[in-house]
């Protein structure tokens, strides 16, 4: 009986319950995982179209200064896959080259600045040179929809990166928080914000004040990664006038059509 105490004491004390937690992991192996996880990223969302059905809304609404709402663009899709094809091909979009570093896709007047979005997503890809615009740290673990994740905070890098372009500019000057799964090191959520203002020169935005940007996403059982909510906002002037944009981004009624395993990728 003096045993079995002894026993169950030392599995209940704090040092045990302690040892039971993994240390979290360097931040170095961290971020290679994450390169790796993300060279898979274009062929998941290739595949999340065409096996699974959605509703897919999105709203850009411009504010005066004062808040006072002056427009408003929404737009809605519905992607409802009905084939499965023997081999996927890759669309002409995805064969052609990605633009060249340091430069940006042509900017129209429909959206330079505050009439929509300056960039794509596509604009800032996971690799080694986004990298190391930052400073990361592995500050703590958390469990979102019952899977564990890695916070990861990252702020910009003490040596000043290269700016080439006005995108550079913005990521340059960007800081937040990421959470990453620790079993698929794929990002779970970001937030992310503006640590100073951007100054644009030869565009008709002057400055750009305050940026914030939050991405929320969800799992398919196959474990595809999907964007459930994305919103951003920001605040600047153009040329004297002062401008405010909120952009918000929301995946629906998603539902698998056809098993991804039916697919074969090249």
């Amino acid at each position: 009986m003096m045993l079995a105490l002894a026993i169950i004491s030392a599995l209940l004390s704090p040092h045990s319950a302690q040892s039971a937690t993994p240390p979290l992991p360097p931040v170095e192996s961290v971020l290679e995982r994450m390169l790796e996880r993300a060279q898979q990223e274009g062929a998941d969302q290739e595949m999340f179209k065409q096996c699974y059905s959605y509703t897919r809304t999105r709203a850009t609404e411009y504010r005066n200064g004062d808040g006072e709402l002056k427009n408003r663009k929404a737009k809605t899709r519905v992607n409802n896959p009905t084939l499965i094809p023997a081999v996927y091909h890759p669309r002409k979009s995805e064969r052609e080259p990605a633009p060249s570093p340091g430069k940006s896709r042509p900017v129209s007047n429909t959206n330079t600045n505050f009439s929509g979005k300056a960039f794509e997503k596509s604009d800032f890809p996971l690799n080694d040179d986004l990298l190391k615009r930052f400073d990361f740290t592995v500050s703590g673990r958390d469990v979102i929809n019952g899977r564990p994740a890695l916070v990861v905070d990252f702020k910009p890098a003490s040596r000043k990166p290269p700016e080439q372009s006005i995108k550079d500019r913005f990521i340059n000057k960007a800081g937040g928080r990421v959470w990453v799964d620790e079993t698929d090191y794929a990002m779970v959520k970001a937030d992310l914000h503006l640590t100073e203002k951007v100054n644009v020169v030869g565009g008709l935005v002057g400055a750009v004040s305050k940026f914030t940007l939050f991405i929320e996403r969800n799992r398919t059982p196959e474990g595809i990664w999907f964007i459930r909510k994305q919103n951003w906002h920001l605040e600047g002037r153009e040329v004297i006038v002062q401008r405010k944009v909120d952009f918000h981004e929301e995946y629906k009624d998603v539902q698998k059509v056809h098993d991804p395993e039916a697919l074969q990728l090249r």
